[in-house]
């Protein structure tokens, strides 16, 4: 799978079933096996919509798949949008973050005469969209739903510390690769059509579901709309829906600017409450009320998540089917007539439906913004002051615009006469960073590098530049070198760390972590459950992604309990500390031909392994026998007050049957040993 143009996906307002009813443009598969730029080889269809076709294809320069994001021919005619293209996939590629697909290069294929073709290089993520897994699926698990806005908050705190907004979040950009990551797409290309001369300045774009009501009311969008349409795709992952839906677009963003989101617990009663508080903390209608950007959500997500006792889950994959047949296309981007309240929800013939990334006419009324993509449709119609007062208005925008105008043609000739001149971007892919410079330098050009991991480019090598090479610049322009680390090497582990803190290690360093109970092994330092080291080892060079093993410490290794059966117990106890273990007497018990007060067994027995991690005791158990003292000779008394301090008893025999005789023969014999209250007989004359 790869990214696809928003306005993908399926519309709820008549069962789920494709809306596309624009179809790919004419020529979609006339490209197939076209060359762009005599470089990037188009291959196959993998998605296409209203706006762009998406298709595999293969970087013939760096021999490496990618997705080709080509853009309807009518757009190339417009410079607007040529000129806003260009602007934002530049910042797009700025975007470096595992959570966000990388952007490789853009430019404008002229192959073809009269049919230049704008076109977008990005990564190729191998998977399916996270609409793919909600038609396969369902509603998700909770504990899934958190991990993909996870990764959707990640991707957007690192847009928005770079500045930038996405302003279309939605299932149909969200892409799950085979591996299970999670990475956003489509960063900035709204804003590119948004201000495109086709739709002209008052039309913009969005995808109703998911729009903010600032966004629908004014149009104004900033990281907190992101929010809001993350908090929205959190509602619909629990639920299988989202919030809003209706017979038209209309009454979806109705629905936005005036009904607060209901707790998606009132529809799944098992959620926790701090689900519902997430869910309605990001969809506030008060854009002051909700987190202020992407990093401050995803605070919030993870305290929530830490609150409830879950932990981050592996994102199942999607299966959308072969790549030979895409998945039935969404709604294609389309432009909608304005719409007043008195038209009944019915001003237009053709609705995408809430889900598609559509055009919507702004009203004359709502403030122009570049950064506006949706329309005021619950508009009043104005009276007769307000027509005046917009007469009044429309002349002094002329004004402005007159003023405007002279102020760019004053510039224009001061930086002719400046003596400014234009340059074409050298060829650098492949160069020395330090020869790129050179180059550079040479041709009165600035060098902008981020470097970033590559599995086949060697360390200090030019992957790619952008513009492209032969683009014509102005001398003294930026051009960004995206230049190659090399492959990642597995970094330094200090012996004793936290597991969590390994893996976050490696995974910084673009690298995956992975724990196998069979590498696991014992040590006599480090604690059990701390790692002892990885492999392969720090230092050693790993593919990008590449799984490095973490070694975790079993603890000490177990000890054989020595064998102490028959000592006495000072002897026992000795022998078993000496070995390492704790003693302690664990009772008393009788054995046959063990004296008193010597050790029957232990316990574990001997032999047994025991861990040493702690403190590994051993119970002793001594024997309780009494040995036979020696009667004989002595008289029946004696005997007597003998056999009584011993614990038995003296069964008498009498030759004459008198006790005053003496002890002549008895059983057991002296020196047996016997249980306490035996009884021992004995023979006196």
């Amino acid at each position: 799978m790869s990214p696809v143009e928003p306005g993908n996906g399926a519309d709820p307002s008549n069962g789920g079933g494709p809306t596309n009813e624009a179809g790919p443009s004419s020529g979609t598969n006339g490209l197939l096996g076209h060359m762009l730029e005599r470089r990037y080889r188009v291959d196959s269809v993998l998605a296409h919509g209203g706006m762009s076709t998406v298709y595999r294809g293969m970087d013939t320069r760096l021999d490496r798949p990618v997705a080709l994001k080509v853009m309807d021919t009518r757009y190339a005619g417009d410079q607007s949008f040529t000129d806003r293209f260009e602007r934002e996939a530049r910042a797009a590629a700025r975007l470096h973050h595992p959570n966000i697909v990388s952007v490789y290069d853009q430019g404008v294929d002229r192959e073809i005469p009269g049919e230049d073709r704008l076109y977008l290089v990005m990564r190729l993520v191998e998977g399916g969209t996270l609409r793919d897994l909600l038609r396969a699926r369902g509603p998700l698990p909770l504990s899934v739903a958190l991990s993909v806005l996870e990764a959707v908050l990640a991707a957007l705190s690192a847009a928005h510390h770079a500045g930038m907004v996405h302003r279309d979040i939605k299932p149909e950009n969200v892409l799950i690769g085979r591996d299970g990551s999670v990475q956003v797409a489509d960063f900035g290309l709204v804003r590119a059509a948004a201000g495109a001369g086709s739709t002209s300045g008052d039309v913009i774009l969005g995808t109703v579901a998911y729009l903010a009501p600032e966004q629908v009311t004014s149009g104004a969008a900033d990281a907190r709309s992101d929010v809001y349409a993350a908090g929205i795709v959190l509602y619909e992952l629990l639920l299988g829906h989202p919030p809003y839906t209706g017979d038209t677009a209309l009454s979806v963003a109705y629905r936005h600017v005036n009904d607060d989101v209901r707790p998606p617990s009132e529809q799944l009663p098992e959620l926790p409450p701090a689900v519902d508080e997430l869910v309605l903390r990001f969809t506030r209608r008060d854009p002051a009320w909700r987190p202020a950007e992407g990093a401050a959500a995803l605070r919030e997500l993870r305290q929530n998540r830490d609150w409830i006792g879950l932990a981050g889950v592996p994102v199942p994959v999607p299966n959308p089917g072969s790549p030979e047949s895409p998945a039935p296309d969404g709604p294609p981007t389309e432009q909608i007539p304005p719409v007043t309240p008195a038209a009944g929800g019915n001003g237009t013939t053709s609705d995408p439906g809430p889900r598609g990334t559509r055009a919507l006419q702004r009203s004359p009324s709502a403030p122009t913004s570049e950064a506006s993509e949706t329309t005021n449709e619950f508009a009043s119609v104005p009276d007769d002051d307000s027509r005046d007062d917009s007469h009044r208005r429309n002349r002094l925008v002329a004004v402005v615009g007159v003023v405007v105008l002279l102020g760019a043609l004053i510039a224009g000739g001061a930086w002719l006469l400046g003596g400014n001149s234009y340059v074409r971007v050298p060829e650098l892919a492949g160069s020395s960073l330090s020869e790129a410079k050179e180059t550079l330098r040479a041709n009165e050009l600035k060098a902008d590098v981020s470097k970033t991991y590559h599995n086949t480019v060697p360390a200090d090598t030019v992957i790619s530049a952008a513009p492209q090479e032969g683009t014509r610049i102005r001398s003294g322009d930026q051009v960004e070198l995206r230049v190659s680390r090399g492959r990642p090497t597995v970094p330094e582990i200090e012996t004793g760390s936290r597991v969590s803190e390994v893996q976050s290690k490696l995974r910084n360093a673009k690298l995956a972590p992975k724990l196998d109970s069979s590498a696991n092994r014992y040590h006599d330092s480090v604690p059990q459950g701390r790692v002892i080291g990885v492999t392969p080892e720090p230092g050693a060079k790993v593919k990008t992604s590449g799984s490095v093993t973490i070694i975790v410490s079993k603890g000490p290794a177990p000890e054989p309990v020595p064998d102490v059966k028959g000592m006495v117990r000072d002897q026992a106890f000795s022998a078993l500390s000496k070995a390492g273990f704790e003693p302690y007497e664990a009772g008393r018990e009788f054995a046959e031909g063990v004296p008193n007060g010597h050790v029957v067994r232990t316990n574990p027995s001997a032999g047994s392994e025991v861990p040493m991690s702690g403190e590994p005791r051993v119970g002793v158990v001594l024997s309780s026998a009494v040995e036979v003292p020696e009667f004989r000779g002595k008289t029946v008394k004696q005997a007597q007050q003998q056999a009584a301090q011993a614990g038995l008893t003296l069964r008498v025999e009498s030759l004459f049957g008198r006790d005053n005789g003496r002890v002549v023969r008895q059983q057991p014999s002296p020196g047996s040993t016997v249980k306490r209250g035996s009884q021992v007989k004995v023979t006196a004359f």
